[in-house]
């Protein structure tokens, strides 16, 4: 399986601005600048869209490895936060909530921790990548 997108830039860094296309078009000619990195401007920016893919990832591993144990999911959300510091990514937190039928805290936060070091965004990322799990 293969994905890609595209991104278009057109003019100097901080005047200029950029349109992103995903394969699927989900994205499609989708708006970012340096304002909307590194200020307050409306369209999205590469560490908006890193977030997005490590806290999909990271849910979809998630809820294979509940799943691979026979529990039932509610639901499960996770919010991912990418700092940004210095011209790198330093760090990517998981904030992950989740409803699952009868399994206990010790053994959730024991799959919480296998999808956080397995899933396939995670091991591309190369920065400090930590967690945090409730069971509600």
């Amino acid at each position: 399986m293969k994905r890609n997108a595209t991104a278009v830039w057109k003019g100097s860094l901080k005047e200029g601005n950029g349109r992103l296309t995903t394969q699927s078009k989900v994205l499609d000619n989708s708006q970012y600048s340096f304002k909307t990195r590194f200020e307050d401007g409306i369209g999205t920016n590469p560490e908006e869209l890193i977030a997005a893919a490590h806290s999909g990832c990271f849910t979809m591993q998630l809820s294979a490895y509940i799943s691979e144990e026979g529990y039932e999911i509610e639901s499960i959300e996770t919010k991912c936060d990418i700092d940004f510091q210095n011209g790198a990514i330093v760090s990517s937190v998981l904030t992950v909530n989740g409803k699952v039928n009868g399994i206990s805290a010790e053994k959730f936060q024991e799959l919480v921790d296998k999808a956080e070091k397995n899933c396939p965004i995670s091991k591309l990322l190369n920065t400090d990548i930590s967690s945090t799990a409730t069971l509600l």
